[in-house]
């Protein structure tokens, strides 16, 4: 007797999104975005490693390749059936025009926006172990994200309606010189509306990135709708939004960004005379940065008419103050926390103590000569080590060292005194007060 057949369980295909996610073209999209954002920033590392806000606005600034490198991927997917010559054969299939349409220019989009968030972590991860203080700043993270999405979607859908297969390397110069457009306008509606906009002391309001995310998203699903939507008037509903989104932040302008209320703090070190001041944002650099002018503030113990600190805030300094060297931008002097030539920053600190407001007219031979011997006492660099100083000649070099060698041979309450008239004099800008040597 015949045994019937084994019923088997019916074999489910895969998903189409899951099909397209594996095995397409998406995986390549996000691998592409990921390794050429990824060299960018690994190029300029020293420039914003160490600071989260530096290192916020450097992947926010990745936008102006990852944006158009997104675009052209989608296009170049939009465009698939069209090189394959299958565009007739998909019209026949069971499913809606858009259920086709997403099928492809979803998955993309994942990967894209995938591969910008990996970026981004791996920045951050990158900047964890050289931090000096500040605070993480993701704010703008999800209107970015929705922003590599969207300009997929746009692209796919040109891809889809342009003909030409240099459709997609078009679009990507296309968007790389459009965005740069944005960031140069004059007109701070326009650097609203561009999804690149960034700035490094201001953080934006707290609803910029959600309504950024509608603006972008709402015009990437209005290019979608209109595309393949049976119903076009369902397009009103997404584009009424991205319009509404854009007039908020054209309106807003400016006003996005508000300043970064610790960027106008200080962290001092009051034990030392003048105070070591560095803003809050690297008061992990206090200890180092006290520490290289410890033989300034050693030497200046008991000198009057000093300033009262080293600042290191925006604008100049107030009258009592002198600015401190450049902490920023990182890439110069500091570099993963550390600064990168300890004696050039002292000897600017002192530089700096000189004050910077006097006329030209001051700066007479005299007070040339008095600046060099200080500068030489208290921070002598490489060159005024090896007595090698510019002049005129060699008979300018000897005066100039013998100034520096009767400075330096001076009792020690003498040069206080000395160096007490020098700062006097130099506060109050009058050559004639200058103590000679």
């Amino acid at each position: 007797m015949a045994l019937p057949a084994a019923s088997q369980a019916p074999v489910r295909a895969p998903h189409p999104l899951r099909a397209e996610a594996v095995r397409g073209f998406a995986p390549w999209a996000g691998a592409a975005v990921l390794l050429t954002a990824g060299t960018m920033l690994a190029a300029t590392a020293d420039r914003w490693q160490g600071d989260w806000a530096a290192t916020a606005t450097e992947v926010h600034t990745a936008l102006m390749i990852t944006l158009p490198l997104a675009g052209a991927a989608g296009c170049w997917q939009g465009g698939r059936e069209r090189r394959r010559g299958t565009e007739e054969l998909w019209g026949t299939t069971v499913r809606p025009p858009l259920a086709r349409l997403l099928a492809a220019a979803l998955p993309v989009a994942l990967w894209a926006a995938v591969g910008y968030v990996a970026v981004v972590l791996l920045a951050l991860l990158a900047t964890w172990p050289y931090v000096q203080g500040d605070r993480i700043h993701p704010a703008l993270l999800p209107g970015d994200t929705v922003a590599m999405a969207a300009a997929t979607l746009i692209g796919h859908v040109l891809g889809r309606v342009a003909p030409a297969r240099l459709a997609a390397p078009l679009l990507g110069v296309a968007g790389f010189l459009g965005l740069g457009t944005t960031l140069g306008a004059r007109s701070a509606a326009v650097r609203a509306l561009s999804p690149v906009t960034s700035s490094l002391d201001e953080l934006p309001v707290w609803w910029q990135s959600g309504v950024m995310a509608v603006w972008t998203g709402g015009l990437a699903l209005a290019a979608v709708l209109a595309c393949a939507a049976r119903r076009r008037v369902t397009v009103l509903l997404p584009l009424a939004a991205a319009l509404t989104a854009g007039t908020l932040l054209a309106q807003t302008g400016d006003g996005l960004w508000r300043p970064d209320p610790l960027a106008r703090r200080q962290v001092c070190d009051t034990s030392v005379t003048p105070a070591v001041c560095v803003n809050a944002r690297y008061a992990g650099m206090l200890p180092q940065v006290r520490d290289t002018l410890a033989g300034i503030t050693g030497k200046l113990e008991g000198v009057r008419n000093l300033p009262a600190r080293w600042a290191d805030h925006a604008g100049a300094p107030h009258a009592d103050e002198a600015q401190l060297p450049g902490i920023t931008p990182l890439g110069w002097s500091t570099v993963r926390g550390r600064l990168t030539d300890p004696q050039e920053f002292a000897w600017e600190a002192v530089t700096a103590l000189e004050g910077t407001d006097c006329p030209e007219s001051m700066m007479t031979e005299r007070v040339l000569w008095a600046d060099d011997a200080v500068e030489s006492y208290l921070a002598p660099n490489a060159l005024q080590r090896k007595g090698l100083v510019p002049g005129d000649g060699p008979a300018e070099e000897r005066r100039l060292l013998a100034a520096r060698a009767r400075l330096a041979g001076m009792p020690e309450r003498q040069r206080r005194d000395w160096l007490s008239a020098y700062f006097a004099a130099r506060a109050g800008c009058d050559p004639k007060e200058v103590p000679a040597l």
